[in-house]
């Protein structure tokens, strides 16, 4: 958690000209601020990100999720670096609510991603420890406006492989991959799980050496199964691909389609549409967040949930009753 005292009170124009102009330590700085819970810092940090907002939405924004092991951190590392290769500057970051009870994140191992982390050009930073999904969720949006404000031109949201956070990622970034293993066995039934619904291409990772034929035997699944499937959008049809995170091959063209949905989505129109919805939907997510924080910091009220809590525990009042009696509470 961060120290309320390792957090200087910033100028605004000043802190905002300094992520401008592309310093690390003002951005790594702005980004404490975000995620600092103190009544002034928030306050701080939402007049900066406001300061800062014409200078934001010029990025591709990528979501990436996948299970435990697929090689999430790998496949960031050599995508990140064949960027920047090509003149993008990278930024990481990721949504992980369980950072908060294990004191763990994802992205915490800095040595998965070793080149990235190494190179001038990146900005990797972990997940808030904020203690609920829409908490992380929340945070890590204006960390990512921070970043487009600081000049970085592709940011990548990594996430945990479970339902709510792949939804979380999907809802702030415009296109969201979905990593898989090869021959894993449960190929199909990741799909039933409506990841599909969610994820503009499935890429089947560590399609090298002996897995190269199970690879392509997994990718064949994917693609038989996506065609009885709907799309998210009618105007694209998500890609299966193979390609390997640790010898490079194949991340040429899975960057490749992200480009093209880009064209294709903002040819259409859907791009700047799903934008603004997202937009809306974040308004409504932070401000479900602020009524949440309410209960929280008045000890008043929070002796009274917990009292009404208790009652719809034991049964004896309805939780629609409850959920009347807290609205109550913050009128």
């Amino acid at each position: 958690m961060v120290s309320p005292a390792a957090i200087p009170d910033p100028n605004i124009a000043l802190l905002a000209a300094d992520i401008r102009a592309g310093q690390r330590a003002a951005l790594a700085r702005a980004i404490t601020l975000i995620e600092s819970r103190r009544a002034d810092h928030e306050a701080t940090a939402r007049e900066l990100v406001q300061a800062l907002l014409p200078d934001t939405g010029n990025a591709i924004r990528v979501g990436i999720t996948g299970s435990p092991g697929v090689g999430k951190s790998t496949t960031i590392d050599a995508l990140g670096m064949f960027l920047i290769e090509r003149g993008h500057k990278v930024a990481v970051l990721a949504v992980d609510p369980s950072s908060a009870r294990s004191g763990g994140s994802i992205l915490g191992d800095k040595t998965r991603m070793a080149r990235l982390s190494a190179s001038d050009a990146a900005y990797i930073r972990p997940s808030p420890a904020a203690g609920t999904l829409g908490g992380v969720a929340a945070k890590t949006r204006e960390a990512m406006l921070l970043c487009e404000a600081a000049g970085f031109d592709v940011v990548l949201v990594e996430t945990v492989g479970t339902g709510q956070s792949e939804t979380a990622v999907c809802d702030m970034t415009d296109f969201f991959l979905a990593l898989m293993l090869p021959g894993a066995g449960d190929e199909l039934q990741g799909i039933k799980k409506g990841l599909v619904e969610l994820a503009d291409m499935i890429a089947v990772n560590k399609a090298d050496g002996d897995n190269i034929k199970r690879a392509n035997r997994a990718a064949a699944e994917y693609r038989s199964a996506l065609h009885i499937l709907s799309p998210r959008s009618e105007h694209w049809q998500p890609p299966v691909l193979t390609f390997s995170g640790l010898t490079g091959s194949g991340i040429p063209e899975l960057w490749q389609k992200i480009t093209e949905h880009r064209t294709a989505m903002q040819a259409s129109g859907e791009f700047a549409a799903r934008r603004s919805q997202q937009q809306v939907k974040w308004m409504w997510s932070m401000f479900e967040e602020r009524m949440k924080a309410r209960l929280r910091s008045d000890a008043a009220i929070r002796a009274k949930v917990k009292a009404t809590e208790a009652a719809v525990a034991d049964g004896r009042i309805t939780p629609a009753l409850a959920a009347d009696q807290i609205a109550e509470l913050l009128r």
